[in-house]
């Protein structure tokens, strides 16, 4: 039997895997890199360096492989974000549900980005991180300070997560899976 479920496996993914493409953008130290770790490994790692530029990661969780772009979120970084979101099948913005004092910028940024015509119609998930920390934002204050309500030419959905415990990634990764071809 254990060949035959081999076998199958090996087949079912041959014929029936899917793939995504997203780009990963937010504000520096908002936990964009952490959850692309999250995604790869499965779990949270301190062990992160700042992004410069861009990283590209393929990921593979079940049938479904992820095309990663893991955007700079610095400010000199942030002109380039719609360029790694033509063409993917979602963007995902992070933002440190921490970090009130960032939250202005944060929607700037995140609606200049969704303001570029070639990006419409991308379907946009927002992930509130850092909700393991005290005075956190819930998603429904998150929704209200970065306008999510006004966006009208996308899907959009918000949830908050931890990438220290992965609160949420099984929701995340069912949502982009949803978006895979």
């Amino acid at each position: 039997m254990t060949i035959f479920n081999g076998w199958f496996s090996w087949f079912s993914a041959l014929f029936f895997s899917k793939s995504a493409e997203i780009s990963i953008v937010g504000l520096q130290a908002s936990g964009k890199t952490s959850f692309v770790n999250a995604l790869g490994l499965g779990q949270w790692s301190e062990d992160v360096v700042p992004t410069v530029a861009f990283n590209l990661r393929k990921v593979k969780r079940n049938n479904i492989t992820f095309k990663i772009w893991d955007v700079a979120g610095q400010p000199k970084f942030r002109t380039m974000w719609d360029r790694y979101c033509r063409g993917v099948d979602a963007i995902v913005f992070v933002v440190d549900a921490h970090d009130r004092e960032k939250l202005p910028t944060a929607r700037f940024e995140l609606h200049s980005l969704l303001d570029k015509q070639e990006l419409m119609g991308v379907p946009l998930l927002v992930l509130g991180n850092k909700s393991d920390l005290p005075d956190f934002m819930p998603v429904e204050e998150l929704i209200r300070a970065l306008d999510l309500n006004t966006i009208r030419d996308r899907p959009v959905s918000c949830y908050s997560c931890s990438m220290k415990s992965s609160h949420n990634l099984d929701i995340v990764l069912k949502w982009l899976a949803e978006r895979a071809k």
